[in-house]
């Protein structure tokens, strides 16, 4: 299992040919985009935990990055640019944290990227999907409890199976309890979308100290999943926060 998708932005083959390596190699998984236009609409339908845009796609390049910040997906994605040289450091910077410098090369990739790892990680936390299949019941106002079974679930929601129609944006209250613990959780969410056999609601607020009982355990299946040494990095990472 990777920590996550990288979306690369570039029409140079030999810095697509370097990133793949370099990416792979730290259990990341990369996605390539030549064209602007590709990527724009690959950032409105997937999620990406980190996006390098190639500077030396002009001014098509400061489209991709603004795009990366008015995408609800990808807005708190990790950024990084490749500099063509012709950039100063600001102006740089003025785009993205980090920075990959030309020439590019497997070792400066690494360099740039170990302290961006760390962030790469908790992006990954924050939207990491834990297969789960547990017994979830449904209040709604006026009606009887809707019982169904879970599919997944996130620090935001979770996705459910029930043939029952629901209607985005109304607010439920759902009940479940996660495999060996105690407490349940019931908690007020809202409809997110519907369609045939599956629903998905986003939380709303939770009791106190229950969201960070929901983090942990996701953050100790997530690490279950990842390789050792990533699991290591991301027992760190989590540790500091």
């Amino acid at each position: 299992m990777s920590i996550g998708t990288a979306l690369l932005v570039s029409n140079d083959a030999s810095t697509v040919q370097q990133f793949s390596r370099a990416l792979q190699e730290l259990s990341i998984a990369p996605d390539f985009c030549r064209e602007p236009a590709a990527a724009q609409r690959l950032l409105n339908c997937r999620k990406f935990e980190a996006i390098i845009v190639d500077l030396g796609l002009g001014e098509h390049a400061a489209t991709v990055l603004n795009e990366v910040r008015l995408s609800p997906s990808n807005r708190t994605a990790v950024t990084f640019v490749i500099g063509s040289g012709h950039e100063t450091v600001a102006e740089l910077h003025m785009q993205s944290g980090f920075v990959f410098e030309r020439p590019i090369s497997a070792s400066s990739i690494r360099r740039t990227l170990k302290p961006a790892y760390g962030l790469i990680l908790r992006e990954r936390r924050r939207y990491f999907r834990c297969p789960l299949t547990v017994p979830v019941i449904i209040f709604r106002s006026g009606l009887p409890p809707l019982r169904c079974q879970s599919i997944n679930v996130s620090e935001g929601g979770m996705a459910l199976s029930t043939f029952v129609p629901l209607r985005p944006g109304e607010e439920v209250s759902v009940q479940f309890a996660l495999p060996d613990q105690a407490e349940s959780f019931s908690l007020q969410a809202a409809v997110c979308w519907w369609k045939t056999g599956h629903v998905g609601v986003r939380f709303g607020s939770f009791p106190q100290g229950r969201k960070s009982e929901l983090q942990t355990w996701l953050a100790a299946k997530l690490e279950e999943m990842l390789p050792e040494f990533v699991a290591a990095t991301f027992q760190k990472t989590a540790n500091r926060e």
